[in-house]
């Protein structure tokens, strides 16, 4: 009779505590399905029609904490500036932020030369260009572009018509801060 016993030095032996795998979650994969958008999107021509992404319609609670349990496994994280303010209690709702970007859409948007960019870095909110800062008579290769940002409670940077480095941005106050300069801004050509 063949009791298997020269196979005994093959058996694994049972885990102990020490070996047992960890498993964590997967919040990198899990924060990335969230702030993803549908390929859509990327034709949107105001920022409310990029709004699409589980982080745009969720409970801002669950959003908030998924944002927080994934930033703090993996340092900064790709987020809309609006998260990023609310994360840092600089603002009190998504909505709040939304509002921001509605009110730079609703004057920017009429006005000839501003172009909606959609595509913007992952989690971002899409920007604005004036595109005829661009390859004009000063002959810059990046045009003018207006962005919202969490660095400053005007929500509003400009980033001057360049070519070679890019310049710091311009801290702009609100839209009425940015509304007075447009004519500044619109000026480089």
């Amino acid at each position: 009779m063949d009791t298997g016993q020269e196979l005994g030095g093959t058996i694994p032996r049972a885990r102990v505590e020490d070996d047992a795998p960890r498993l964590e979650p997967m919040l990198d994969l899990e924060w990335s399905r969230a702030i993803e958008l549908p390929q859509a999107a990327m034709t949107a021509a105001t920022p409310s029609e990029l709004r699409r992404a589980w982080v745009h319609r969720a409970p801002q609670d669950s959003v908030l904490a998924l944002f927080r349990a994934s930033a703090g496994m993996a340092g900064q994280i790709p987020a809309p500036w609006w998260l990023r303010a609310m994360a840092d209690g600089k603002l009190d709702s998504r909505e709040q932020g939304f509002r921001v970007e509605d009110r730079i859409a609703q004057l920017l948007g009429p006005r000839p030369g501003w172009e909606f960019v959609p595509w913007a870095a992952d989690g971002e909110s899409g920007y604005w260009e004036f595109m005829p800062s661009e390859r004009g008579k000063s002959g810059h290769a990046i045009p003018t572009t207006v962005m919202n940002t969490d660095r400053h409670p005007g929500w509003i940077d400009v980033l001057p018509a360049h070519t070679g480095r890019t310049p710091d941005p311009i801290p702009v106050a609100g839209l009425a801060g940015l509304r007075s300069r447009l004519g500044v801004f619109e000026a480089v050509r």
